[in-house]
């Protein structure tokens, strides 16, 4: 039976018209990008793996940011609801001056390289959470790191997200994605750039811990084609393998650009919905329309990595 595909937040996600691009699509539920409140979203792993479950999702991926400290907890969760399960993480970069989201899948958790890389990626959040505050300070709105820091389970890893969710309660802005335009993007009050991980380091933690590296949402990079064509040739040549294809930020036609992309560079898709919560989230948990069967989608070249309970692995459907 089809599961139904619902949209949250008053924004649906484009229809299932993936036939009309291509007949053969992969119709397992795969969503392999999502956040819970170990970093910044608001449920917690056992919460968002339920939610999964109850979306129909197949194969789930918990992919916190620079963070892994919830994926045992996520494992569990899921294999005991019947679900496949991906080790993930979402690792922040600096390329070209803007900041990269790489997502780890598939890896040992276990690797100490990963765990020293995304412990040393995550340094530097407070001293930027205290330079936001400043700059917020200086536009009338003062108190906002102590304010952010209630949304924040691990102060290790304050970011914008909680710093929207603080003003929107605070009644500054009617919801984040007005504070994020108005307050914490480049040339706004509240932006301070953080200097990341390397591109290269990123990638090379995950393939060194046994994963694959994929380019998490593309299209949300302001990148002119000459620097969107180097990243992607740089992540390659250090060992990425993947780009997210369907994801909660894309719209139809960037789906199309980007299952291009994956075609011209010999990429694996992926799809995720970069779920956060249910108030805030685009899209829900397995709610993306399917890939295009001409891809390749990476939990295929993961097949080893994925982990199923006992007799709970489904076939994978196409037409």
């Amino acid at each position: 039976m089809s599961v139904p595909r619902r949209p949250i937040c008053g924004q649906a996600p484009n229809p299932r018209t993936t036939t009309s691009y291509n007949a053969t699509v992969h119709l397992l539920n795969a969503d392999l990008h999502s956040h819970s409140n170990v970093s910044d979203g608001t449920l917690s792993p056992q919460a968002v793996a339920t939610r999964a479950k109850d979306q129909g999702v197949e194969v789930w991926a918990l992919t916190d940011h620079d963070e892994i400290g919830g994926l045992t907890t996520a494992r569990e969760t899921a294999l005991a609801l019947g679900m496949g399960y991906l080790t993930g993480t979402e690792i922040s970069v600096t390329f070209a001056g803007e900041t990269v989201h790489i997502i780890g899948l598939g890896f040992d958790i276990h690797n100490p390289d990963l765990a020293a890389g995304l412990a040393a990626t995550r340094s530097g959040r407070l001293q930027r959470a205290h330079a936001m505050a400043a700059g917020l300070a200086q536009s009338g709105i003062a108190g906002a790191f102590e304010g952010a820091l209630h949304y924040v389970g691990n102060p290790e890893l304050i970011s914008r997200t909680h710093f929207a969710r603080f003003l929107v309660d605070s009644g500054v802005c009617a919801d984040t994605h007005s504070v994020f335009r108005r307050y914490l993007t480049q040339g706004h009050p509240g932006y301070v750039p953080h200097r990341w991980a390397g591109l290269g380091d990123a990638v090379r933690w995950i393939t060194a811990a046994g994963g694959v590296a994929v380019i998490a949402h593309p299209a949300r990079y302001r990148f002119t084609p000459t620097v969107e064509y180097a990243l992607f040739t740089e992540f390659i040549a250090h060992g990425g393998r993947g780009v997210e294809v369907m994801t909660g930020s894309h719209s139809g036609a960037e789906q199309i650009r980007y299952a291009d992309t994956a075609l011209e560079f010999g990429l694996l898709a992926s799809r995720g919905s970069d779920f956060h919560s249910p108030e805030e989230s685009r899209v829900d948990l397995g709610a993306l329309p399917d890939l295009p069967g001409r891809l390749k989608p990476v939990w295929e070249a993961l097949a080893d990595r994925v982990q199923w309970p006992a007799g709970a692995r489904p076939q994978e459907r196409s037409r």
